[in-house]
């Protein structure tokens, strides 16, 4: 089992699963977190989702990893400390960490609490501290973040079930709100019906927005239609229904983050609508310049929300009964999940069940 030590301002052990290279192949790894800060927790965690942007981090896909790497930013727990100067938090409390743990906390968007989007927002995993030191994620034992940037977790949320929230779930809340497309007289399309499309599914019908799952195939037709609620399933190869359905739509979340065409989907659009890119495809897209001109229709991009805006969506989810549909997973059980990941083999999101796995792979 590999240790790392000798980590500046880092002092007490921690244990999980790190990749060493690009293979993106996971396995024991010891390392060390720093000291609980006074406006610090320390969370015990508990479960961990896995999201897709994992697999693109493990394997170095964005060109941008750092080895050895612990994923995980989907990560609910119970904070086992608490720093002298904490205020939001007691012991014992369950809480989630998503996908940043600080940022600049003076320029416009973080004054505006949009953190998401400062451009020195420090990522859970894959990114550097202040104090220079490396973020490791949630495939871990335990955590340390700055209250600022965890979330309380309502008690009538499943712990386990609200972990995918914390990415999956604010990725398609915010643009829903922001791009005014939560509400009954709206019509909003959900490209791609995996971890992120099946919970946008379920927070629009709690807004009582009209939605339609489009997909490249009939495959998940009766689980979009029956299970999740859709209004409606769209086959985006089938001409005849794309046809039909041009200028149905007030507002379309593509989910997708493998290479694909987005000229039809703007076809689907009525005038003014808009469509939200959350996947990020390695590819950039082609398209014409009159299919926007004509209709005033936009393109825009939206990445996960603030942290004000995290804690709505969990009251929002809890209120609202909505949860993700997942697979609790042991920690062993991983590396077949990543490989079942890539190849799109999951409902709908893997878990790992970190509290009652993680220990026993230690040797």
């Amino acid at each position: 089992m590999e240790r790392l030590s000798g980590e500046k301002a880092q002092s007490v052990e921690a244990f999980g699963w790190a990749a060493r290279d690009s293979s993106g192949h996971l396995s024991p790894f010891v390392f060390s977190r720093r000291k609980t800060g006074e406006e610090e927790v320390r969370v015990k965690v508990l479960y961990c989702g896995i999201c897709h942007s994992d697999l693109h981090c493990l394997k170095n896909e964005w060109h941008s990893s750092t080895y050895p790497l612990v994923p995980g930013h989907e990560i609910v727990g119970e904070v086992s400390e608490i720093g002298s100067k904490v205020s939001k938090f007691s012991i014992g409390d369950k809480v989630g960490v998503g996908c940043i743990v600080d940022s600049c906390r003076t320029c416009e968007s973080c004054r505006e609490d949009q953190e998401n989007y400062c451009t020195k927002a420090v990522a859970t995993y894959n990114g550097v501290h202040h104090d220079g030191t490396i973020n490791y994620g949630g495939y871990s034992d335990h955590i340390v973040v700055d209250e600022r940037y965890a979330v309380k977790i309502p008690h009538t949320l499943p712990l386990a079930s609200a972990a995918p929230l914390l990415c999956a779930g604010i990725s398609m809340y915010s643009p829903m709100k922001y791009f005014g497309l939560a509400g009954p007289d709206k019509h909003v399309g959900i490209v791609g019906l995996g971890g992120l499309g099946h919970i946008g599914v379920r927070f629009a019908k709690a807004f009582g927005t009209k939605v339609t799952v489009i997909s490249s195939t009939t495959g998940k037709s009766k689980d979009a239609l029956e299970t999740l609620g859709a209004d409606g399933f769209l086959v985006s190869t089938d001409e005849d229904q794309m046809k039909a359905a041009m200028g149905t739509m007030d507002g379309i979340i593509d989910t997708v983050s493998a290479s694909h065409s987005i000229s039809p989907l703007i076809g689907l659009l009525k005038s003014n609508g808009k469509l939200v890119l959350l996947g990020a495809t390695e590819k950039p897209f082609d398209i014409s310049a009159f299919s926007l001109i004509l209709g005033r229709k936009s393109i825009a991009g939206s990445g996960i929300g603030g942290m004000q805006e995290t804690q709505e969506m969990i009251d929002f989810a809890a209120e609202h009964g909505i949860k993700a549909e997942i697979e609790i997973i042991s920690m062993d059980y991983v590396n077949t999940a990543i490989d079942r990941l890539a190849k799109g083999d999951v409902r709908y999101r893997f878990v790992i069940d970190i509290a009652n796995t993680l220990a026993a792979t230690r040797s």
